[in-house]
């Protein structure tokens, strides 16, 4: 039997180790919390997963939370007019909503990750609660055929060294703002629809609405993305969770009162209901090299970080972990070599690369062809749906999103012209 050590017990941590625990291998899952203190500490994330990723899970029958958490059939787009956000009456200069053929979903990962943990040790897994360092995996890695890396954050990251070429921002493009809240009201065009929101305010950032299952049930996640040093850069070192929401809430006023207007009553769905921070969208070699000469596959994150402006983390993560786990299997009794590892990290970058370049594009001022599609698609309800669910194939943009001509083109054989 195979023996497999996964660090790091996120979406793509947990779900190839689950992977691989029913397919037979002897699987280590260290993390550095337990469950319960990971249900009752603070939200790690956003997470909006479309209908592939959901079908990664499914195939895995870890879709434990599918019947409880809100079908979100739909995505919306709306832009600000430009100067809507000075004092008197504010616009919305394109407001529309694409449907998405298969619906999405989000799950609190303190949910499921809390979750998924249990049932891993409930199966036999071995689990080990403690961080680790270089140090720790240099010791255990002679004792497993292969070594994999889903910590995104900390020391471990390091030894993965940054890919210069896929990797064009050097500095955080946004500062983030979390709340999970209760109360909020629908979208009185579209009452009987959950949908995720995209609100854009150019030159400020994004404001994003989603429905949720968390630890208390239904909820709605309010997610600011604000441009560096801009107006809504205003959360660092804010430690209390109401001061937070306020915040949220009066930017909400100020910049999107179409979205505030359902708000009036919102409140934290509990005291770890928020977050905040920021990160550099990075690429990262996926081979880490151990101090003994030992070496280790970096997962998901620790090896593709995008911004979350383009709600792609958790979705990539599940891509990645489905991924490797077809990698492994296939790779039977052989070795676990340097360039087995960059073939599986190949393999996942084919669907990544796709991800990443959306997602940088999405980050810079949108180009005027872009500010026309996103304007068509408030006439052209298939445009509108197309765009919808390029979230779940990214890979689709390629053939309307970047280059003006095949959108002008693309527009064209939408409207007969």
């Amino acid at each position: 039997m195979r023996k497999i050590l996964v660090v790091g017990a996120g979406q793509s941590g947990l779900q190839l180790a689950l992977g691989l625990q029913s397919h037979g291998y002897e699987v280590t899952l260290m993390s550095n919390r337990t469950a319960d203190e990971i249900r009752s500490g603070r939200v790690m994330s956003t997470q909006c997963m479309f209908h592939t990723a959901l079908q990664h899970e499914r195939d895995l029958q870890l879709n434990f939370w599918e019947q409880q958490a809100p079908k979100i059939g739909g995505l919306g787009v709306s832009v600000a007019a430009p100067g809507s956000h000075d004092p008197g009456p504010t616009q919305r200069a394109i407001d529309w909503l694409g449907r998405l053929d298969g619906y999405a979903q989000s799950v609190d990962q303190r949910v499921k990750m809390a979750g998924w943990m249990e049932t891993f040790a409930q199966r036999g897994g071995q689990l080990v609660i403690h961080g680790a360092a270089v140090s720790d995996l240099d010791y255990f890695s002679r004792a497993y055929d292969l070594v994999l890396v889903s910590a995104g954050k900390g020391e471990l990251v390091q030894m993965f060294g940054r890919d210069p070429e896929r990797s064009p921002y050097s500095e955080p493009q946004r500062a983030l703002a979390v709340a999970y809240v209760h109360g909020l009201g629908p979208r009185p065009e579209h009452p009987d629809l959950d949908a995720v929101r995209c609100n854009l305010v150019p030159g400020v950032g994004e404001l994003f609405v989603m429905p949720t299952l968390t630890t208390s049930g239904r909820a709605d996640i309010l997610f600011w993305e604000g441009i560096p040093g801009g107006p809504l850069d205003v959360f660092n070192g804010v430690k209390d969770p109401a001061e937070h929401l306020s915040l949220t809430l009066g930017l909400m006023e100020k910049f999107t009162p179409w979205e505030y207007a359902r708000a009036t009553k919102v409140e934290l769905t509990d005291a770890g209901g928020t977050l905040a921070g920021r990160y550099a969208p990075t690429v990262r070699n996926p081979v880490g090299r151990l101090p003994g000469g030992g070496l280790v596959l970096g997962v998901a994150d620790v090896v593709v970080a995008n911004d979350p402006i383009t709600g792609q983390g958790s979705n990539s993560a599940s891509k990645c972990a489905a991924a490797y786990l077809s990698s492994i299997l296939e790779r039977g009794e052989k070795e676990f070599d340097e360039e087995w590892m960059r073939a599986t990290f190949d393999r996942y970058w084919d669907t990544a690369r796709h991800v990443t370049k959306w997602t940088n594009a999405m980050l810079a001022p949108p180009p005027e062809h872009i500010v026309n599609l996103l304007g068509a698609a408030g006439q052209l309800p298939p445009v509108a749906d197309r765009f919808a669910n390029a979230f779940n194939d990214p890979a689709d943009f390629e053939n309307f999103f970047y280059e003006p001509e095949k959108t002008g083109a693309y527009l064209a054989s939408v409207t007969g012209a």
